[in-house]
């Protein structure tokens, strides 16, 4: 819903009451219709009819801020300049884009360094990456969007972190988790994610201990990378197998099996899949209830791709902020519908897996026999 306001009429203002009206709003209700709604001038103050009108969204003034400063600085294509002649901000001035952009800069800034501490432990967390093309001294490069997410105590999912860094390397992920651990992250059991170097040695630096499970469907893509093409079809039919067991034990009695059969025929293909048999049966470790939620990267890249359909409209960024900007927004769009939602996992599950890998004893319930404990002699 956008608001374009009209000059006044050449034929005098008109009146609602004592209110003196001196301009008109077109409200566009896409994709009904449009209604002219009059908007009175006040002595102190605006009038804004709140019973009509509901404000912009984060994730929607987000993108219209970024498609507009793309606009005025003229690094939009043909595309963007129709697109933001529909959404009606050509009038847009500079001063309208920076006051939109500081308002949105700060509830995306609070956003990110909110402290994590209250709502951990996250007992699961998973992390992915993804590529926005920027606009920087006068070309276009490629920037890497650094994105978290975790299970909070509480079953449901958060959005932990996002940050913008040049590339996917060791340095960018270890500073993006030291910022985590820094904010309060704590009680985590398991990392998912893919088999990333850098991503793989920060987990080790910054959550020392912690187990982490290879995604299943990246590490399929790996696997078929060393598969003659002929062959891929059955060494599918085989990974596929052992996920589809019923119990940890089966599973790696399976995967053992599985890797006997290839060792003859293919034994590069028997090689690579013994070498990752740690990291991708990480998940038999936990309650059965959770294989699907753990054992790979899928959850966290159905988010990924609601970023990509509010950012594809976008195509070029004009600078790193308008990337965080939108792609602030809309995690934080996403984190106020997973806490508002019914709960990702459930508590007494999520009890048992918090306590796998826990070697620190439980603490001992002091004894009650009904009485009220007696105060020592003085």
């Amino acid at each position: 819903m956008l608001m374009r306001y009209a000059a006044p009429s050449t034929a005098g203002p008109a009146r609602i009451g004592r209110t003196r009206v001196t301009a008109t709003a077109t409200v566009n209700w896409t994709p009904v219709s449009t209604v002219d709604v009059a908007i009175p001038k006040l002595r102190q103050g605006s009038y804004f009819p709140e019973w009509l009108l509901e404000r912009r969204k984060r994730a929607e003034a987000a993108l219209i801020s970024v498609m507009a400063t793309c606009y005025l600085l003229g690094v939009s294509t043909r595309r963007m300049d129709k697109l933001v002649a529909t959404l009606g901000v050509t009038s847009l001035s500079r001063s309208q884009v920076s006051r939109m952009s500081a308002d949105l800069d700060e509830q995306v800034e609070a956003f990110r360094t909110r402290p994590l501490g209250e709502a951990g432990p996250f007992t699961f967390v998973a992390a992915d990456a993804l590529t926005m093309k920027v606009r920087e001294d006068g070309r276009v490069v490629n920037a890497v969007v650094l994105v978290a997410t975790g299970v909070n105590a509480d079953g449901h999912r958060e959005v932990l972190g996002v940050k913008v860094a040049t590339s996917e390397t060791g340095p960018a992920w270890n500073t993006f988790f030291a910022d985590l651990v820094a904010r309060g992250l704590h009680g985590v059991r398991l990392v998912t994610s893919d088999a990333h170097r850098g991503l793989v040695e920060a987990i080790a630096a910054n959550l020392p201990g912690v187990a982490r499970q290879r995604c299943r469907t990246h590490y399929a893509a790996n696997l078929m990378d060393v598969t003659p093409k002929s062959s891929w079809g059955w060494v599918k039919a085989l990974l596929h197998s052992v996920y589809d067991q019923p119990d940890a034990q089966a599973v790696h009695a399976q995967f053992d099996r599985v890797v006997d059969a290839l060792a003859d025929k293919l034994p590069a293909v028997a090689e690579h899949l013994d070498g990752a048999r740690a990291e991708i049966l990480a998940f038999t470790a936990f309650p059965k209830e959770l294989w699907r939620q753990i054992w790979s990267n899928n959850p966290i890249e159905r988010l990924n791709r609601e970023i990509r359909r509010r950012t594809d409209v976008v195509g070029i960024f004009p600078g790193r902020d308008a990337v965080i900007r939108l792609v602030g927004a809309v995690l934080a769009e996403q984190h106020d519908e997973w806490a508002e939602g019914r709960r990702y996992l459930g508590l007494d599950v999520l009890a048992r897996a918090a306590a796998v890998g826990n070697t620190e004893p439980a603490p001992t319930p002091p004894a009650t026999n009904g009485l009220p404990e007696l105060e020592p002699a003085a």
